[in-house]
């Protein structure tokens, strides 16, 4: 490894079909008044919210409520929570549901006490809260696998007015101090939306494998868990309720993005600048929008990170190249992953979510560019790749 790091994830962590039990024992570490951030109400069709909120309340809790967190949370979603967390004077916030409701329990946990403009400061200029900032714990109840939020500073708001999606990465203020992850809770999740997971794991995966030359520990890890997320992707889209190959895909997803795989690593995220922009234009699930965008990517990306591509194709796919050059190696390994996608039910085109030409423009105004992985990409790669997406 050649990278310089260091690490460190405060976030506990309670795994399995009876991790629900333990949230009453964190109840000793919170204030009275818990802020309850979730969905659109499935959480209260498939009774988890009824078992969450007899637990809070068994232990004392003032539960003040905050409902319909969309699953791409936007500026005005973000304005309101903090609106309703100063006015009752939350002490904590819990997050019941996806990444998309964890993320957002973290940016208004951010945002509370802040004085000034935080949309602007912590998203527009990526800066992190100042230091003696108060800022509100956040515990998380995950029904989705897919972002890593459950064990990460990341929050991804959306400025639906100007079609404007961006994420920050927090420092570990914002790590969630305990997250709550049972597998059972994610068998009501709608297909699309499992299938949408699927890719996000994966493509956070390749995001940080798709970076540098060096013999790094952290690659082997990520071949691993890849070749764990293929396994258990093709047995949960077959049957849902198989509890073995559900369990696997949320504790991939975890380490997916907690960051321990970007140790020694520079990174690339740019399929995910790229996602986040047709997203904020289409309103598509966040892996439809990797997935759409990913094959034009790395085939692209392929050239100069070819060593990588040949790494990829035969620790991952298991693609031999036995007398194959290594553009063919590295190619068979690119086919491997778009049949692994149609297979699995994932889009392959931004038109399939969406995206028309005449968006094409606004997407990439949008997308965030800067140098990354393989490639040092400008505006004008943006709209190549769009168009190939197409």
């Amino acid at each position: 490894m050649q990278g310089n790091f260091s690490y460190h994830n405060p976030t506990k962590l309670y795994f399995g079909d009876e991790s629900l039990n333990y949230l009453k024992d964190e109840m000793k570490n919170f204030g009275p008044v818990v802020l309850l951030n979730y969905g659109s109400g499935s959480v209260k069709r498939n009774g988890i919210y009824d078992q969450v909120v007899a637990i809070l309340k068994a232990a004392g809790k003032t539960i003040v409520e905050n409902p319909d967190v969309m699953s791409n949370p936007t500026l005005e979603k973000l304005h309101e929570g903090v609106k309703i967390a100063r006015e009752n004077n939350v002490d904590w916030i819990l997050a019941l549901g996806g990444g998309s409701v964890c993320d957002y329990s973290k940016g208004v946990a951010a945002s509370v006490f802040y004085e000034g403009d935080y949309w602007n400061q912590f998203w527009l200029n990526q800066q992190n809260p100042p230091v003696g900032q108060k800022i509100l714990p956040v515990g998380c109840i995950l029904t989705m696998a897919g972002t890593g939020s459950e064990m990460n500073g990341g929050c991804v708001i959306t400025d639906a007015e100007k079609n404007f999606k961006v994420g920050h990465v927090f420092d570990d203020r914002l790590m969630p101090k305990f997250s709550i992850l049972n597998p059972k809770f994610t068998m009501t999740v709608p297909d699309n939306q499992m299938k949408a997971g699927l890719y996000d794991i994966m493509n956070h995966i390749m995001e940080q494998y798709f970076s540098d030359f060096d013999d790094n520990t952290s690659d082997y890890l990520s071949e691993g868990l890849m070749r764990s997320l293929i396994t258990a992707s093709r047995i949960v889209v077959k049957n849902p309720q198989d509890y073995e190959a559900r369990s696997n895909i949320m504790w991939t997803a975890t380490w997916a993005l907690n960051t321990l795989l970007k140790c020694g690593k520079s990174q690339d995220w740019m399929v995910h600048m790229i996602g986040h922009s047709v997203g904020a234009w289409t309103h598509a699930p966040h892996g439809y929008c990797l997935a759409a965008v990913s094959m034009a990517y790395y085939r692209r990306a392929m050239k100069p990170g070819l060593p990588k591509f040949v790494r990829f194709a035969k620790n991952v796919w298991d693609i031999q190249g036995n007398g194959m050059t290594d553009e063919q190696i590295a190619e068979a390994g690119l086919e491997a992953l778009k049949a692994w996608m149609l297979e699995i039910g994932l889009p392959l085109t931004i038109s399939e979510i969406g995206a028309t030409t005449d968006m094409i423009p606004g997407i990439t105004k949008g997308t965030i560019c800067y140098p990354a992985g393989y490639m040092d990409l400008k505006s004008e790669d943006i709209t190549e790749i769009l168009q190939e997406s197409m």
